[in-house]
């Protein structure tokens, strides 16, 4: 058997890097000019094949248009007329690099490529990662100001700095897949025609955003869940971030990303670094859903925490009392959702501070005494006798001005001191950025974990940055990528100081859903929609590039707090099935016979749970309003599939669902109603749904391969 090939190599003489995954290759070649450029990213070639690659150039060269391949970094010197992902000034007035290449190193699958200016002190190594077993390319760049300290030489100020620039080949069209949205309707699919322009996707709120994320992928505009080409990226950042793509009139597609947007300004100082985000980019052959699985598998094994651990069902309080939390109250809820099966117990806003309301008490992380006489232990104690772990939700970043802390503090707020500071939801952002604030944030939060035997954060952000400024720092705008890191940090340092703590993420909903934070959270609060009509689609855009075992979905009260719509319950727990599911509904109006049959929907999705939360998740198409998720195991012994149907349509029945990614030549049996079917009728004919008469028709289905 033939030795496997290198992750990663580097031949200096043609000065050519290979990036190797399984099902792709990616190459680049360091230009006369020194700097790296695109050579090839597709599936693998052999040696000889890839010898003979001529370095790609613009069919329209002239005067006007430059005849080089595309940049993995483009600077903004020479014929370059596209987005420059390198933006830089020196400190005589002298705008860009240009590069000498100074030596690579290769350690296991981690490319380095070192760039220096010819003239100034000034150098970039273009890093690149890929793992074993994973199509994910790990792309990021690390940028020195290389004089001494001590040396008479000015700053470098920065006004782009990207973590990468991707390259599609040449095709016949291009069409691009995104995620649009806004709050209340987070993850909305969008696949249009590439124009021929710049398009930029971009978040400036200091949050990724509920409009947008920092995922794309590119097609030739026929590829299909399971059939085509595609080219995908997501960015890891939990800040603002930009996006640039340029299709130019000539056919060539290229696109670079990183923290920050247009109108910032950084500055590097002698000695100083700045290291950017990783930009993580996949191929495959194998249509968007294959694309997806790819990614799942990327976040569940390089980017998660703890991906081995089962994601608890949560019950959340907010829904059933809003602000108005008691101790009594709350203990009430928690029997209930102990008796629905719930797993963890978490008391949402309202228990702290002066909190009756959203105009006070942010920032005073203590027990408010009126509801809570003795604090909040006794509350956690009758959690955790009941066999449920103990939540508690925080919003650390932000702060009222009717609080002990803004009035202590008042300084720690972003704000610019000569402009009027915009007030959203009541309230202000804290500064991370400043060391002290940090510091408060962490020995606050860990005392609020430790004093109350805490288990689970849900660390909230419930406004965007706005009259950003940071007064007296040297270099003001460095607080849209510091802050940032420090939110980091907190999150890392209270996970390290209490081993066993989780955390999800939220911002007003799905606002900070990206790879950055996913590193250091356990899930993602997906929406405050928990509409299942809407979710539906919702719940699609989010698995575009996470898995499900990261995507929090509740079954809340009927009619819906968003939308007004009347559901039943059933299909309000399959559709929150597809994920980590949670209740968030007001138990104490449930009827008996409605909680009795939310124990028994509970604990079939703990029958699933190992699939939903740890299988291989396909999108499967459906007709006559169907939709569908199919969940299977590793080894494909055992599979879940949850359908819905939100309405119905006179003589219009739907058709039995294929499932392709079961095995053909098998059998498989359905224990819920023992019946037995061939994996070549469900492959090739499909599956019938047997979904309720009427409208918001759902249904679980169980199989299991069997022996015929």
């Amino acid at each position: 058997m033939p030795a496997a090939l290198p992750l990663a190599t580097f031949d200096p003489g043609p000065g050519v890097a290979l990036l190797r995954t399984p099902n792709s290759l990616y190459a680049l070649r360091v230009g006369l000019d020194g700097s790296p450029r695109h050579l090839y990213w597709g599936a693998p070639l052999d040696a000889a094949v890839l010898a003979r690659l001529p370095e790609a150039a613009s069919p329209a060269a002239s005067s006007f248009e430059a005849d080089a391949a595309a940049d993995e970094l483009a600077p903004q010197t020479g014929a370059r007329f596209g987005p420059a992902g390198l933006q830089v000034r020196f400190a005589d007035g002298t705008s860009g690099a240009q590069w000498r290449f100074a030596g690579h190193t290769v350690d296991g699958g981690e490319l380095r490529l070192r760039l220096c200016d010819r003239h100034y002190p000034l150098r970039a190594e273009l890093c690149y990662r890929v793992r074993p077993g994973s199509d994910v390319i790990e792309r990021w760049v690390e940028l020195t100001h290389t004089a001494a300290a001590e040396e008479d030489a000015g700053p470098i100020t920065i006004d782009r700095l990207d973590s990468a620039s991707w390259t599609a080949p040449a095709l016949a069209d291009y069409r691009l897949s995104h995620l649009t949205g806004g709050w209340n309707s987070e993850f909305q699919l969008n696949r249009d025609r590439l124009s021929v322009a710049e398009t930029v996707l971009t978040s400036r709120r200091g949050l990724t955003g509920h409009h947008a994320n920092p995922w794309l992928a590119l097609d030739d505009g026929t590829a299909t869940e399971d059939r085509g080409e595609v080219w995908s990226t997501a960015l890891a950042w939990s800040g603002s971030w930009r996006i640039t793509l340029h299709r130019d009139p000539v056919g060539r597609t290229t696109w670079t990303g990183g923290f920050g947007h247009e109108g910032l300004r950084w500055t590097l100082r002698p000695g100083e670094s700045l290291r950017t985000p990783v930009f993580a980019g996949l191929y495959t052959p194998h249509g968007f859903g294959a694309a997806s699985r790819a990614w799942h598998g990327h976040v569940r094994d390089h980017v998660l925490p703890e991906p081995g651990r089962e994601r608890p069902v949560v019950y959340n309080s907010w829904e059933a009392t809003g602000f108005g939390v008691d101790q009594a109250g709350q203990v009430r809820l928690a029997h209930l959702a102990s008796r629905a099966g719930a797993e963890l117990f978490v008391l949402d806003d309202g228990w702290f501070g002066a909190r009756r309301g959203d105009g006070a008490g942010l920032g005073d992380w203590v027990p408010r005494r009126d509801a809570f006489p003795e604090g909040l232990r006794p509350l956690a104690d009758e959690v955790h006798r009941l066999g449920m772990e103990f939540g508690l939700w925080v919003e650390p970043e932000m702060v009222n001005r009717d609080s002990g802390l803004y009035r202590a503090h008042p300084e720690w707020v972003i704000h610019s001191p000569t402009r009027e500071t915009t007030e959203l939801r009541n309230q202000l952002v804290l500064n991370f950025a400043r060391p002290d604030v940090e510091a408060w944030a962490h020995h606050t939060l860990d005392s609020v974990v430790r004093d109350h035997r805490v288990d689970w954060l849900k660390w909230d952000a419930n406004r965007a940055f706005t009259e950003t400024g940071w007064e007296g720092h040297h270099d003001p705008d460095r607080l849209w990528i510091d802050h940032t890191r420090a939110v980091y940090r907190v999150m890392d340092r209270l996970r390290a100081d209490h081993p066993g703590l989780r955390i999800e993420a939220c911002a007003g909903g799905g606002g900070r859903a990206d790879l950055g934070i996913l590193a250091r959270t356990d899930q993602v609060w997906t929406s405050d929609n928990t509409d299942p009509v809407d979710r539906i689609a919702i719940q699609d855009g989010f698995s575009q590039l996470f898995p499900a075992q990261v995507m929090a979905a509740w079954v809340t009260d009927s009619p819906n707090v968003t939308t007004g719509r009347l559901t039943p319950l059933r299909f309000r727990f399959h559709v929150a099935m597809s994920g980590a599911l949670g209740l968030g509904g007001d138990l104490t109006t449930w009827s008996e016979e409605e909680l009795d049959q939310a124990a028994g929907l509970v604990a079939a999705y703990k029958r699933i749970r190992p699939l939903v939360q740890y299988g291989v998740q396909y999108r499967v198409e459906g007709t006559g309003g169907v939709t569908a998720v199919h969940y299977a195991a590793e080894d494909g012994g055992e599979h879940a599939v949850l359908a819905w149907r939100p309405s119905a349509r006179f003589g219009h029945p739907p058709a039995p669902v294929r499932l392709p990614a079961l095995d053909a030549g098998a059998h498989y049996l359905d224990p819920d109603l023992d019946r037995v079917h061939s994996g070549a009728v469900l492959v090739h004919r499909g599956l019938d749904l047997r979904l309720p008469t009427g409208d918001y028709a759902s249904r679980l289905i169980r199989l299991r391969r069997v022996t015929p």
